[in-house]
């Protein structure tokens, strides 16, 4: 049996090489350092959550006040009577991607959910943007979320300018800028929840969406009293149950998808999970599932109540059951969607610390950010980061023009886990980091198994001559064989299955590099009315030949059998692959492709600033600067090696 050994440092050939190749290193499992056991010597966080905890973060970081103002917006637009149809296809849409997250959460059940995934799968660089831009939604996204929260406070104290002049919101002459004490307290208030302990901010949480959830089930009930007494008049109208056509309903579904954002918090809590193999995907499933049988039902009752054309695009459940009568209703739904912009606050900054504790044990962030507290074990000095730039944020800058640069972060993401998807199913990392530490043990395993490979050679070479290759070509894994006698490719059936197998990764790897590009090309074309209609035509027939022919291929060719040893087995294995993976990447890559060229603009600046830090530090300082590069087959027994102090003869 060969052995495979190779060095992924900067030592390649030549810089740019080097600099390629350090941005395809991949890590190991569970590992910062290769070691599948620990840390790299770091503390371990809690593992305290449960399946309810899980739901309770997932529905608390789902259902904001969004659903309380979005139906207005939507059905007035877009959807009209068919609103409860595009929460369907949007709530389709997120489970495609939920399905992807419970398989890579279940078997890779480490902090840093889609960085981690990607860092895996991938390679660093990817990871690195992944991680960069998910630090950029969580930041941005807690502090639209704390902004909103004081407008809505205010109405239950009598409507604006009602709050005490402490937690008012103040303009400040000669500068444009209104400050938010409110928001900023919130924030501080929920970052020192954070850090007392997970098990009790997440019980905080579940209270607060227990209070949001039964605010929504009044709408539900009493809008329901209300739609049989009055006959639904909403549905009463000549032009029928789809007004804008099923191109508004499904457009309305593009706008409300994003009111399904927040199921990701939950893969974010892996490591802190009792049994990550179970509670993950059942977590993400219930917490998905209750937030889309929610918004159908809220949508179905209150465009009921109000013709479409009626409703008020700021307060549209209110104002629907003010027109019936019920102006006290206004308080519960103002308290619950208060206490939804509290869940969701807290949703948007539990999941960052993580990610930051996940980049810094990798060695891509400096140290401090992965110390994790003794007590409370939590990342404190995260968290405690985290929660002073989302506060100051909150404090001193209308965060409103820049809600758009949230979505970025997480369709990345999206993206990313459905690409991981593929390439575990297709072609599984099988190599892993080894510490260069280890170099004396790898080298003792890696001579034990090349004498063994030796010896099989001789014995065939009394019937089949060949030439030795270059000394410095890799061995292949393979029973029985030797890459040193080309010759035997042509009789030994085992050598010609080992052969057979790299170029079936080699088919599948630039299949997949293929679908995406092909998905890019058709949503763009397909997306961007400015380009010549031939051109457009020309470049939505090669995407969609590139999508369709990267399907077809994936469907014919086989998985390849590592998955099933891929990271920790036992878990949520992800169906309908490879047309789910395909279908997300499509989907995500289309709303990507819509967010404008604004937005776009402001997140280049923030992503060029991120290549910038990895160049200069991160790249430097990854934990895999020096790691070497060995079959997965004979990580554990190196590691075992290590541990028992042998060494091979």
């Amino acid at each position: 049996m060969g052995f495979l050994v190779d060095s992924q440092n900067d030592g390649g050939p030549g810089f740019w090489g080097g600099c390629v190749r350090t941005l395809i290193r991949r890590k190991q499992v569970d590992s910062a350092d290769g070691n599948v056991h620990g840390h790299g010597g770091h503390h371990q966080l809690a593992k305290e959550l449960s399946v309810l905890h899980l739901i309770a973060i997932g529905v608390g970081s789902t259902i904001g006040a969004g659903v309380y103002i979005l139906v207005g917006t939507v059905a007035r637009e877009h959807s009209g009577p068919a609103l409860a149809i595009s929460f369907l296809f949007a709530g389709f849409a997120a489970a495609l991607s939920a399905f992807c997250y419970a398989e890579l959460a279940s078997r890779c059940p480490s902090a840093g959910s889609a960085y981690h995934y990607s860092y895996i799968c991938v390679g660093e660089g990817v990871a690195w943007l992944v991680g960069w831009a998910l630090i950029l939604e969580y930041t941005i996204g807690g502090s639209a979320v704390a902004r909103g929260i004081s407008p809505n406070l205010a109405l239950l104290f009598g409507g604006e300018g009602s709050l005490p002049f402490f937690l008012a919101r103040q303009a400040i002459p000669g500068l444009g800028i209104v400050v938010d004490p409110c928001a900023a307290i919130l924030v501080f208030v929920v970052t020192g929840l954070l850090c007392v302990g997970i098990k009790e901010s997440t019980m905080v949480q579940s209270i607060v969406t227990i209070v949001n959830v039964c605010a929504m089930l009044f709408v539900i009930i009493a809008g329901t009293y209300l739609g049989f007494k009055t006959g639904w008049p909403g549905y009463e109208l000549p032009t029928g149950y789809f007004p804008f056509g099923v191109d508004g309903m499904l457009a309305g579904s593009a706008t409300v998808f994003f009111a399904y954002i927040g199921f990701d918090s939950v893969a974010s809590t892996a490591e802190e999970v009792k049994n990550p193999q179970r509670d993950l995907p059942m977590g993400i499933g219930f917490a998905l599932s209750i937030c889309c049988s929610l918004y159908m039902l809220v949508s179905i009752v209150v465009v009921g109540l109000v013709p479409y054309y009626a409703m008020d695009p700021d307060t549209p459940i209110s104002s629907a059951f003010a027109a019936h009568g019920m102006q006290w209703a206004a308080y519960i739904i103002t308290a619950g969607a208060v206490m939804a912009l509290c869940s969701t606050l807290m949703g948007s900054i539990l999941p960052q610390p993580r990610i930051l504790m996940a980049m810094a044990r990798d060695g891509l962030l400096p140290s401090f950010f992965s110390d994790v507290n003794k007590k409370s074990q939590v990342p404190v000095k995260s968290t405690v980061v985290t929660g002073l730039c989302a506060a100051t944020l909150a404090f001193c800058m209308d965060v409103d023009q820049l809600a758009g640069m949230v979505s970025v972060g997480t369709l990345l993401a999206f993206t990313m886990v459905a690409i991981s998807v593929l390439i575990l199913r297709y072609v599984p990392p099988d190599e892993v980091p080894v510490p260069s530490s280890l170099q004396d043990t790898i080298d003792s395993v890696s001579l034990h198994y090349n004498r063994i490979s030796e010896g099989s050679s001789k014995n065939k070479s009394k019937s089949h001559a060949g030439t030795s290759k270059d000394s410095k070509q890799p061995l292949l894994v393979g029973k029985n064989s030797s890459a040193d006698y080309p010759d035997l490719v042509k009789e030994d059936p085992s050598v010609k299955y080992v052969l057979n197998e790299e170029k079936r990764r080699k088919i599948a790897g630039w299949t997949i590099a293929l679908t995406c590009v092909g998905a890019f090309t058709l949503t763009y074309a397909a997306s961007s009315l400015a380009i010549q209609w031939l051109v457009r035509y020309c470049l939505c027939g090669f995407g969609g030949a590139l999508l369709l022919t990267g399907l077809v291929v994936l469907t014919c060719i086989e998985q390849d059998e590592a998955r099933h040893n891929f990271g920790h087995s036992g878990g949520f294995t992800c169906p309908f692959v490879p047309l789910l993976p395909i279908f997300c990447i499509l989907i995500n890559i289309y709303l990507l492709v819509n967010l404008g060229g604004a937005t776009w603009a402001r997140v280049s600046v923030w992503l060029a600033i991120g290549v910038v830090v990895y160049l200069f530090y991160g790249r430097k300082h990854s934990s895999l600067m020096d790691a070497v590069y060995v079959p997965v087959a004979h990580a554990g027994e190196i590691y075992g090696r290590r541990s028992s102090g042998d060494t091979l003869a």
